[in-house]
């Protein structure tokens, strides 16, 4: 039956994605050129009430038992009507701030979405007490934007968004876990009927219609998949969505070094680093399809790894986003601290033989 249903999903976000660009363009739910944006033409933006209608056709079809199935409906709800409503309108930051709250809130509070403790791998754990219900809505809140801020070239998000739905679905059929398996696979099957008429060149965007809903079901999902009290099913998550996750904390530490609000926009992502630096349109899509990939793949390594070798693969990944990070200038083109202390490290080997 859920093969069917995914099918069905597949099939519905091709269809529907056509007249939702057609409905677009009726309301104004259109994305203009602007010095920051890579597009030259006026473009349909209201792509992600496709992915979200698909989405929900397969809900009612397969019915996904579960305690958590309704709060977050309810909640993804509220996320895809604010994105539709700042497709049309561009509403201001603070009321897309209070609108994920709120549907963070109902996911947390209403469905007990939220870990309360985890025990440490060398004995004892962390008791997050009164602190396990909001830092589960950053985290919500925090992913849901972080897949916003890199829905800045054709079919990015969505790509990204399908690898990081394919590791946690395919993580959650080794766990057993049923709902998790199914929930992220209806969206996968929405988002890549989508994806179609969103890879480069674009006929349509998603949006933050698409965006924030996307990013709204990983955080949730990828949370209820490890809900589990150890630092390694806490950390799995994080690996998943290493690339949105790296690109919102540089650009953080490249606004705060600049002396910018944190919300201000700029043109120093990921995907402007790499086309600055020669690569194609198509060409940036892909090398940033394959980090997505890479992390994927580092996740389902690490939740299978003893300690020693978590700890060592997850060294091995800070250092390599830190190197990847300061070649491209992701913060500054003059930052680069660890690429200087190697390059001295190794001008004094050679030095010293």
């Amino acid at each position: 039956m859920i093969y069917i249903t995914l099918i069905l999903c597949f099939i519905s976000s091709i269809l529907l994605t056509p007249l939702v660009k057609k409905l677009a363009f009726k309301i104004g739910a259109t994305d203009k050129p602007n010095q920051r944006k890579v597009h030259q033409k006026i473009m349909p933006r209201l792509g992600g009430l496709a992915i979200y209608l698909s989405f929900i056709i397969g809900f009612l079809i397969f019915q996904p038992e579960g305690p958590y199935a309704l709060p977050i409906i309810l909640g993804s709800l509220i996320i895809v009507f604010t994105g539709i409503l700042d497709d049309i309108y561009e509403l201001s930051a603070k009321i897309k701030f209070i609108a994920q709250i709120i549907a963070a809130a109902i996911v947390v509070v209403w469905g007990g979405v939220h870990v309360e403790f985890i025990n440490l791998p060398f004995g004892g754990q962390i008791t997050f007490g009164y602190l396990s219900i909001p830092l589960t809505i950053i985290w919500i809140v925090g992913i849901t934007n972080a897949i916003n801020l890199i829905d800045g070239l054709d079919g990015l998000a969505a790509g990204v968004s399908s690898i990081a739905l394919i590791t946690i679905s395919g993580m959650a059929i080794i766990m057993g876990d049923g709902f998790v398996t199914a929930m992220a696979s209806l969206v996968l099957a929405s988002t890549l009927g989508f994806l179609i008429y969103n890879f480069h060149p674009a006929k349509i965007f998603m949006g933050d219609t698409g965006a924030l809903f996307l990013g709204f079901m990983i955080s949730v999902l990828s949370l209820l998949g490890f809900k589990n009290v150890t630092l390694i099913s806490f950390i799995v998550p994080i690996i998943i969505l290493g690339v949105p996750i790296s690109d919102t904390f540089f650009a953080i530490i490249r606004r705060i070094v600049n002396k910018k609000p944190l919300s201000a926009p700029d043109k120093s992502h990921l995907h402007h680093c790499l086309l600055r630096l020669g690569f194609t349109h198509r060409q940036t899509v892909l090398i940033i399809y394959a980090m997505a990939a890479f992390f994927g793949l580092m996740a389902i390594i690490f939740s299978q790894a003893k300690l020693l070798g978590g700890f060592f693969l997850i060294l091995v990944l800070l250092i390599l986003i830190e190197l990847i990070a300061e070649a491209i200038g992701l913060v500054s083109k003059n930052y680069r601290p660890l690429i200087k202390m190697m390059r001295v490290l190794l001008i004094s080997t050679v030095r010293n033989r």
